[in-house]
């Protein structure tokens, strides 16, 4: 328990306003999105409006040994915001200031507690552009830096680590960092910046990230593509790598999965009754190009591989409505499954050329113990 001496210093810190107590501290501090953790309620939350009163509050929890755990948008998967050992939930949601966009370095400065919509409406009214897209636009940039978020463009651009330029974080000490800036190259000893990256809280909390920033892309295409076993779609995904064109996304969705989604979305992928009928398992492609040729040449080019690798057909949706439908049908994949009665959900990360034989392997797992894996 925190005592009141404590109580009454954190309150002088933030604000009484800013912190909660007992019944005041709401279910949402207490979980996050994992299925299998089990939701805690801390001895206390406080929400700190800048990087000053973090490292007052630190200071204070390392002098009376009290746990820390900070908290963004409670979107992650592996319980890491659950105050397992009681103590302080330290929420960054004030913290959500978008401090610069630099349009000249294609770089943002913004708190840790910006959420990605945030983020991708702002730059983007400059014509700049963050690809990170881990699944959940509520998802905040601390969050993403602390877990080294991913996500459906990471095919071709990557994790939040390649996207990160520069931190300011808080010591358990207290002490404020500063690493990196806006720059790529530096010889100035170990690296901080990518040592804090995915460190889920355990080193720092971070206050404040410079991003990197690309040009917005000028056109987009997307291929809705259909197969007749499971095989032929996974065998198609490292031929499309192959033909020299990264997509910026290649998702794999059975049929069984698209049904799912559909009857939780309540939207419908426009395909034929008979590729409905005769696939058993699509791909789900997004490309970008920097002009409506391009994209188009290359989803064409895509196209053709799928077809040579046993597609069915080839569907692209030719409205940004088309596009954006499929877009929710396929980020609710979570919440679908999880609605149906998902006991877990986890990331699984393999070399590209491996992913035929990992998914078959996944299977015959499955069989062999009659456990259902999606």
């Amino acid at each position: 328990m925190v005592s009141e001496e404590i109580v009454k210093a954190l309150k002088k810190i933030v604000g009484k306003e800013n912190v909660l107590l007992g019944e005041e501290i709401g279910e949402e501090y207490m979980h996050d999105e994992a299925l299998t953790a089990k939701a805690i309620k801390p001895d206390i939350v406080v929400k700190p409006g800048n990087v000053e009163e973090v490292s007052k509050i630190l200071r204070l929890a390392n002098n009376y040994r009290i746990s820390v755990t900070p908290r963004g948008g409670g979107t992650g998967l592996s319980g890491g915001c659950i105050a397992a050992s009681g103590g302080i939930i330290l929420s960054l949601e004030r913290m959500n200031k978008i401090l610069e966009i630099d349009e000249k370095n294609h770089v943002a400065v913004v708190e840790a507690g910006v959420t990605l919509s945030e983020l991708y409406k702002a730059v983007e009214n400059h014509g700049l552009y963050y690809p990170i897209y881990p699944g959940e636009a509520t998802a905040t940039i601390g969050g993403n830096v602390a877990t080294n978020a991913g996500g459906m463009k990471a095919v071709k651009y990557g994790v939040t680590r390649h996207f990160v330029l520069g931190l300011e974080a808080v010591l358990p000490t207290g002490e404020v960092i500063s690493t990196g800036g806006k720059f790529v190259k530096s010889s100035t000893g170990y690296d901080l910046t990518q040592l804090l990256i995915g460190s889920e809280g355990t080193l720092a909390v971070i206050t404040k990230v410079i991003l990197k920033l690309l040009p917005l892309p000028k056109f987009s295409s997307m291929l809705f593509i259909p197969f007749k076993n499971l095989n032929d779609a996974i065998q198609a995904t490292p031929a499309i790598i192959k033909s020299g064109i990264i997509p910026v996304a290649i998702e794999f969705i059975e049929k069984f999965d698209l049904i799912l989604l559909e009857n939780y979305t309540g939207k419908k992928v426009p395909i034929s009754r008979e590729a409905r009928e005769k696939s058993e398992a699509f791909l789900l492609i997004i490309i970008e190009g920097r002009n409506f040729e391009e994209a188009i040449k290359d989803a064409e080019l895509i196209g053709d591989v799928c077809l040579n690798h046993g597609a069915l057909d080839v569907y692209i949706p030719d409205t940004e409505k088309a596009k954006q439908d499929l877009l929710e049908i396929r980020s609710k994949h979570f919440y679908a499954v999880k609605d149906a009665g998902a006991k877990d959900m986890v990331d699984v990360v393999v070399p590209r050329g491996e992913i035929p034989r990992f998914v078959n392997q996944v299977y015959k797992i499955g069989e062999k113990y009659n456990v259902t894996i999606r």
